[in-house]
């Protein structure tokens, strides 16, 4: 066991003036001294370069500026600033960059990583804007089965790993994903999926204090995207991904079938609302990415399982549609137009062998 390993930490940042200077200030604060610091800047035009260039200019010997050449993508630019981790390197900690750490943040961790030599993912617990969050491991739980880590989440939907400030990694395991640690396809949830991916390996620790801090009040690429309910699709996503890994066969049947139909409901609700194509390209786009097809008779299906719903529970529909009654004629108008714009359009003749999602044989899948 190493008294002392190195630890990187990783802050890729673009245009983050109003946070930055706090972000590495909580770096600076740490009780644990043996660490790199590495900024990563993504043609910031606000200021953002000339916060970080002071803090080099202080510490040279401690932090790293890199500027990338052109602009990258969010996770292209977290994928880099991964990649340029030393070699010495035992543990890596990435800290975002409107997010901060607590002084005894790497200490605490590294600790519990280095007595535990089979841990590959350490987390605790964050607050969240102005409460803590990922409770619901019991006290103490220094080292846990990354499968059952992960069956946790499948089984109880209990998340335990936060966001990408939330966790420390062993550099082991970030080195054999690089240059592609994140993989862009379940963005912004990739952070996630790593986790998922990791834990097949590597058990999993947990410190039972509050040693990072995630911000909730600024605008972000999961803000925008909240309309279009992704946390449904991801879930399906993560079940095709890992569910088998982690699951029985009879769970994993099972809990598919529950996820598609709150995801799929979800789609009938809104066709019957008229959403706009903007709307319809998004999910289109990610389910054809886990070989899932919106068809016209796919929708049908699903607007006539949501129509019935709402027969059945007359009460619920009326309380429901009541609020909603000025908006009707307005979205059956809409509605019309989705479907004809968006389903009975986009198929051409003897183009598609796609298979209606639920009428597939227990995998979910066509």
């Amino acid at each position: 066991m190493d008294s002392n390993p190195l630890v990187s930490v990783v802050t890729p940042f673009y245009n983050t003036r109003e946070y930055l200077a706090e972000c590495i200030e909580s770096v600076l604060r740490q009780t644990y001294t043996n660490w790199e610091y590495i900024l990563v800047n993504n043609c910031s035009t606000d200021g953002s370069e000339e916060i970080a260039q002071t803090y080099v200019n202080r510490f040279p010997d401690k932090i790293r500026l890199v500027h990338n050449g052109s602009f990258l993508s969010h996770l292209k630019n977290y994928n880099y600033a991964l990649s340029l981790i030393s070699p010495a390197s035992k543990y890596c900690k990435m800290v975002q960059a409107d997010d901060w750490i607590f002084p005894e943040c790497l200490k605490s961790m590294v600790e519990l990583a280095e007595e535990h030599p089979r841990v590959g993912i350490v987390a605790a617990y964050e607050l969240e804007g102005d409460h803590p969050s990922l409770g619901g491991l019991p006290y103490p739980s220094p080292e846990v089965p990354g499968r059952d880590i992960c069956r946790l989440y499948f089984l109880k939907y209990i998340p335990l790993f936060g966001t990408p400030t939330s966790v420390l990694m062993r550099s082991e395991f970030v080195r054999s994903r690089n240059p592609s640690f994140y993989d862009e396809k379940y963005a912004p949830f990739s952070d996630f999926f790593v986790c998922l991916e990791g834990l097949r390996t590597w058990n999993f620790g947990f410190v039972h204090q509050v040693l990072t801090f995630s911000r909730r009040d600024n605008e972000s690429t999961l803000s925008k995207i909240r309309p279009y309910s992704f946390e449904l699709f991801c879930h399906v996503a993560k079940l095709i991904a890992y569910g088998r890994y982690y699951l029985s066969e009879e769970e994993y049947r099972a809990y598919l079938k529950g996820a598609e139909h709150q995801y799929f409901f979800f789609l009938g609700q809104s066709a019957l609302q008229g959403r706009e194509a903007k709307f319809w390209d998004f999910h289109r786009e990610r389910l054809a990415s886990i070989n899932y097809h919106l068809t016209f008779s796919f929708m049908a299906k699903w607007i006539l399982i949501v129509l019935l719903d709402w027969a059945g529970n007359p009460k619920r529909t009326c309380e429901y549609l009541w609020p909603r009654r000025n908006r009707l004629f307005e979205a059956g108008s809409r509605f019309l137009g989705t479907i004809r714009r968006n389903f009975l359009r986009k198929q051409a003749p003897g183009n598609t062998k796609s298979v209606p999602v639920a009428e597939s044989t227990g995998t979910g899948r066509s």
